[in-house]
Formats: structure tokens, C-alpha cells, sequence
């Protein structure tokens, strides 16, 4: 028999090893093919998990090469299309594809693959009959089109199912509905539906209305909320190439969809949808690489339009569209003269609305107090193990650390000795305790970190919710109050208002038609694109200012990070770019004795494949230098990095 040979990529961290690497296949070892686990030897005795790319009759390494030590699974997880797509996503930033593989593909559950392996396919009943009410955007999926959906607000009642032990029907946004139909009309042609969301609440929306929309057989979640087994299992699934519709947050634009007919991203400006991990890739720009591999439709959708997409429209690779319609009355009011938290109108228009409907106010912060200073002499209290900011959780509770979660029993001010704390600021548990006596007889609900609501029912109420975490109400809220407006565009950062305008716009996608809207402690741009009948042209305003300043998304960057002479070579090689231009270097932030610096480049996007180039050359040289064991990289470059614009 002659001998096979097989070109596998590594599971490994270090930019050395980002290559092909080729194994023999050794004597009557089967189940060696295309997309199948191993684990190969490296250096020694060392063994190491890979995937099989691909398998040849004909060597293409001249030198030594070794057998495959074990078919860890014969069951082709890493299918071409998602090598196809890991491989140019990490070629963009720069990075390592197992970084992105090892995102895209779950860890084996042998249990559940055996069962997959021994069990029999049963045939997907018929898709059932689309209901009326849902939202079509007519050929979209048929003709391939790439589209930026700006979805209209409102909520309405789909068909009962399972859930959290409720068989009635559920209310749901209409964005959701109208996404479902979309994923329909892919399934229709046999055809297979990617839909990325930011979180699980968002999730649960989209699943009871692909329910509706397609059946719940063909719906498929891919979530890291899942237990190992069931997530594996869905994975499983999406191999057997039947029309399904995945869907799942940022890592699920990864998912194997071999026939892939429309990809979906929600709410792309949503920070929760930019991976955390090297090569840190977000979910649009994922996505953006997937589209132009594969030719499928491209729906990039939210109730508020981001700086990217507009940017995507504005060069004409998106096309608009707006889908829906959602009356509201927006009042904007400025703080009240005399100090009070909720303006006047916001009290007329939540007395107005609790006759029959419950009210919903958003809130910047949970807790009862976000803030404590010194009583004496005003000092900020912060944690004495992490220096984070102190707050209380409820009324009368011992301060407790924001961000370690340590109590701060018995402290004592480090500028004046003090110990008398105060109050800053207030958090939802503390305006819910306010609205409550404002509102006697009326029950108050708080939804934040802390206690999670995913829906309400329709009886009068008050809804206390931060941001991100209000529930939805059945029927739609009467009235919206968002509060604390002043204080979130307080904050410094490049995308603080294009931030605040997707989650205020988020939250009036609760009311229901013809609500109030009460906007306090806001004004200008900002209110315009609440106030108006979308969000476009405050994106364009956006979109124009970063152009003038050269921010992103107007042009892209890297940011490089590392021992100064490191910094110093990468930015050499860099500017043999072209009209690439470079912000500093700096000190790092906790960089002591100038011995971490940090650079931003800044280039067109016309030059992102040179500049992402030379960039894991200079990362893998300077990851080949001899060094100690325990001594950390030289140099970390990050493309698209917000973190440095965090504080503009």
C-alpha cells in the first residue's frame, strides 16, 4: 500500500507554529481524512491535539517526517469551508488560525459523538406556514444581496413552545420576527442560516421565533452557556449539511454551514460581539470574510445604525433598508432645576401609562449606591486589594469592591484618616426604592446583574432595569424613561454616544406603539436620533467626524505593544507602508521604568493584507529570539484595538 501523508495544523498558541505541518500516515491506521482530530508529535515526546487539512498520496516536505501518534476522532470536525474562513480571518489580524479554530470547534464529548455516530437521521418535517404578521424583505435571500436592516421597534405575541415551563404564547420584538422570516426564505431553498447575536437574552428572542418561523427541529443553538454535551451535540448537527438555522453569539459566525445561504449579525455595534481573544475578530468583520467566500446574502441588522455599517452603505457594499414601523412620542427634557432624578414629565407620563400598562426605566448603574467618598474630605473610596471604586449593593449593606466583589468593612479614608462614608450617585435598587414611595400601591420590579428578568407580564408596574438587561413586557411597555443620559455621555471614549444611542434605541424597542418616550438630562445630536424616525443620520455625522480626525472605522489600526526596541523594528518595518501613519510611542499603561511602550498604526484598508503582513513577521521574529522561559512576549501587535480610543 502506498503511503499517505497528511498536512495538519497544530493547536498551539505560539505564531511558530501557524503552518501546515505534514505526517505520515502510518500503516493500516484508518480513519485519517480531511477535518478528523489527531494528536501528533513535535519536538521529543511531546504530542499535540491538530486537525487534519488535508490528505496526499505525494510529499511535499523534503526532510524528516513523522507518523500521526492517534486518530483522536474520526468525525470531520474541521470542515474546509471553516479552515477556508479561520485561515483569512487570522491573515487579517495578524494572528494564529488555532486561535480562531479553537473559537469555532468545541471541545469532543466522546459520549455524545458516539451516539451521533451510531444514530439514525431522522427526516426534518415540513416547514410550516409562515404567519402574516412576519416581515419579509422580498428576493433578499434568492438574489444574494448584502444589506444594512434597520429594524423598526415594538413587540408582538408568536405560538406558544417550552419554555421555562410556559406553553402560552410569547411576546417577542419584532426585529426577531422579522429575522426569522428572513432565515425562512433560506431554508425554503435548502439552504442553511447563520444569525450571530450579542447574549443569550437576545437569543432566547430569535429562538421563539425561528419556532414560529421554521419549526424548533431546525433550530440549532451554538452558545458557550451550554453544557459541554449539548453544545457539542448542536456542532454535530450542523455537519450533516440539513437546512438548519444556527444561531448563537459571536463565536457562531464560525459554525460549519457548508451550504450556507444568508448570514445574519445583530446589533454589530454591541461591544459583546468583538472577541476578547487573540486574534480578537469581530463578529461583522468575521462575518464580512465569510460573505465575500462563500456569495451568501450579508444582513448586518440593529435598531440603531453603527459607524461601521454606515460606512459599508456609504462605499456601497451594504444597501439599505428599513423594515417596520413603530410609533412613539419622544420628549427630551433637561434635569429639573430643583435637582430631582425624574423630571416632571417623566412622572405625568409614567402616572399616564400605569393605568394599564407597566413602565419601564432604564438606569446607567445596579446597586444601591455606585459610588462612596470620604464624609469628611471627599476622597474617592476605592478597594484597598485592587483599588477599585467602593459602592453599596442595598440600603444599609457593608461597601463592597465594583470590581473584585471584596468587602470594604472598617475603612478608612487614606487622605484624612476618616471613616464616615457618602453616598454617590444612584444605583437601581435605589431608585427603585424611590419610584416605590412615589408610586404607593404600584409593584416595583428591578432587572439588572443581580436579578435577572427576561420577561414581564402586562399588568401595571414598575420596571427598574440597567442597561442591557430589561426584560420584555408583554404587550409592550406603556412608557420608557430613560434616566442617567447626562452620565453616560459623561464618559469619555470614541464611540460613548453612537453607545448610548443603541442602547437607548434598544430599550424603546420595548415600548409599545404609540408609548412615551421620556429622554432625561440629554441634549443635541444625540437626541436628534432618537427623536427622528432613524438613527442614519446621526451615523453619517458619526461616520464624517472620524473621517476628519483619521478614527476608525473611517480607517483601520493596530496598536503595538512591547519592549521599546521591539516597538522601534516593528514601526520601522511598518513604514514602508504608504500613507501608514503612527500615534506615538508611549509609555503602556502600567509599564514602570519606560520598559513597555505603545504604538497606534493607522492605514486604508486597502493596505490591511501588507500591513498585517510585516506585522506577524515581526512577531514571529521576535518570538524566535532567545529568551527565558518565564520572560514575557516582546511585542503584542492587536489590529482594530478599541481599547485605545477608550478614553478619547
Amino acid at each position: 500500500m502506498p503511503a499517505r501523508y497528511a498536512r495538519v495544523v497544530v493547536d498551539s498558541r505560539l505564531p511558530q507554529l501557524d503552518r501546515l505541518f505534514e505526517y505520515r500516515v502510518p500503516p493500516g491506521m484508518e480513519g485519517v481524512g480531511p477535518g478528523v482530530r489527531v494528536r501528533v508529535p513535535l519536538r521529543g515526546d511531546r504530542l499535540a491535539t491538530g486537525w487534519v487539512v488535508e490528505v496526499a498520496d505525494a510529499r511535499a516536505w523534503e526532510g524528516e517526517v513523522a507518523d500521526i501518534e492517534q486518530v483522536v476522532s474520526a468525525v470531520p470536525v474541521l470542515q474546509p469551508e471553516v479552515w477556508a474562513l479561520a485561515r483569512a480571518v487570522a491573515d487579517r489580524a495578524a494572528g494564529g488560525a488555532a486561535d480562531v479554530l479553537r473559537v469555532a470547534i468545541p471541545g469532543r464529548q466522546a459520549r455524545v459523538e458516539k451516539q451521533w455516530l451510531a444514530g439514525e437521521r431522522a427526516a426534518l418535517p415540513t416547514l410550516p406556514e409562515l404567519p402574516e404578521s412576519a416581515a419579509v424583505l422580498p428576493g433578499l435571500v434568492a438574489d444574494r444581496r448584502r444589506v444594512a436592516m434597520e429594524c423598526a421597534g415594538g413587540v408582538v405575541e408568536v405560538a406558544g413552545g417550552a419554555e421555562a415551563g410556559e406553553d402560552g404564547p410569547q411576546w417577542i420584538g419584532r426585529w426577531a420576527v422579522a429575522l426569522a422570516a428572513l432565515v425562512r426564505q433560506a431554508l425554503e431553498r435548502g439552504e442553511q442560516a447563520i444569525v450571530v447575536v450579542p447574549d443569550h437574552r437576545d437569543q432566547r428572542q430569535l429562538r421563539l421565533a425561528l419556532a414560529t418561523a421554521v419549526g424548533a427541529e431546525r433550530v440549532v443553538e451554538l452558545d458557550a452557556r451550554q453544557k459541554n454535551p449539548e453544545r457539542y451535540r448542536g456542532f454535530l448537527r450542523c455537519l450533516e449539511g440539513e437546512p438548519l438555522a444556527i444561531i448563537g453569539p459571536r463565536s457562531a459566525v464560525y459554525a460549519p454551514a457548508a451550504r450556507l445561504g444568508l448570514l445574519v449579525v445583530w446589533e454589530d455595534g454591541d461591544p459583546l460581539l468583538a472577541e476578547p481573544l487573540s486574534p480578537w475578530v469581530h463578529a461583522r468583520d468575521a462575518a464580512l470574510v465569510r460573505q465575500a467566500q462563500t456569495g451568501c446574502a450579508l444582513v448586518i441588522a440593529g435598531h440603531a445604525r453603527s459607524s461601521d455599517a454606515e460606512r459599508l452603505v456609504e462605499l456601497g457594499f451594504l444597501e439599505h433598508e428599513r423594515v417596520g414601523a413603530h410609533r412613539r412620542r419622544v420628549l427630551p427634557t433637561a434635569l429639573a432645576d430643583d435637582g430631582r432624578r425624574v423630571p416632571a414629565a417623566a412622572f405625568r407620563a409614567a402616572s399616564e401609562a400605569l393605568a394599564e400598562r407597566p413602565v419601564l426605566v432604564q438606569v446607567a448603574r445596579p446597586g444601591h449606591a455606585p459610588g462612596l467618598r470620604c464624609g469628611d474630605c471627599g476622597t474617592r473610596a476605592r478597594c484597598a486589594a485592587c483599588g477599585g471604586p467602593l459602592g453599596r449593593r442595598s440600603r444599609g449593606a457593608a461597601p463592597s469592591c465594583r470590581l473584585c466583589g471584596r468587602l470594604a468593612a472598617g475603612w478608612q479614608c487614606p487622605s484624612c484618616h476618616g471613616t464616615a462614608l457618602t453616598e454617590v450617585g444612584r444605583g437601581s435598587t435605589r431608585i427603585a426604592e424611590e419610584l416605590g414611595r412615589a408610586f404607593p400601591g404600584v409593584p416595583v420590579v428591578v432587572a439588572d446583574g443581580d436579578h435577572e428578568r427576561l420577561r414581564v407580564d402586562g399588568r401595571p408596574r414598575l420596571v427598574i432595569a440597567t442597561r442591557g438587561a430589561e426584560p420584555i413586557a408583554d404587550g409592550g411597555y406603556g412608557a420608557v424613561i430613560l434616566l442617567d443620559g447626562d452620565t453616560l455621555l459623561a464618559r469619555e471614549g470614541l464611540r460613548v454616544g453612537e453607545e448610548a444611542v443603541r442602547q437607548w434605541a434598544t430599550a424603546t424597542a420595548l415600548a409599545a406603539d404609540g408609548a412615551t418616550i421620556v429622554l432625561a438630562g440629554v441634549a443635541g445630536i444625540a437626541v436628534t436620533a432618537l427623536t427622528g424616525d432613524t438613527t442614519v443620520p446621526f451615523a453619517k455625522a458619526e461616520l464624517a467626524e472620524r473621517r476628519a480626525l483619521r478614527f476608525p472605522p473611517a480607517v483601520r489600526t493596530a496598536s503595538v505593544v512591547g519592549h521599546p526596541d521591539a516597538v522601534a523594528e516593528a514601526l520601522e518595518a511598518l513604514g514602508e507602508v504608504e500613507h501608514l501613519d503612527v500615534l506615538g510611542p508611549v509609555p503602556a499603561e502600567g509599564a514602570r521604568d519606560g520598559d513597555l511602550e505603545r504604538a497606534i498604526a493607522r492605514f486604508a484598508y486597502a493596505d490591511g493584507a501588507r500591513v498585517a503582513g510585516i506585522a506577524r513577521g515581526r512577531v514571529l521574529a521576535e518570538a524566535t529570539r532567545p529568551r527565558k522561559p518565564s520572560a514575557p512576549a516582546r511585542l503584542r501587535i492587536r489590529f482594530d484595538d478599541p481599547e485605545p480610543f477608550e478614553g478619547l
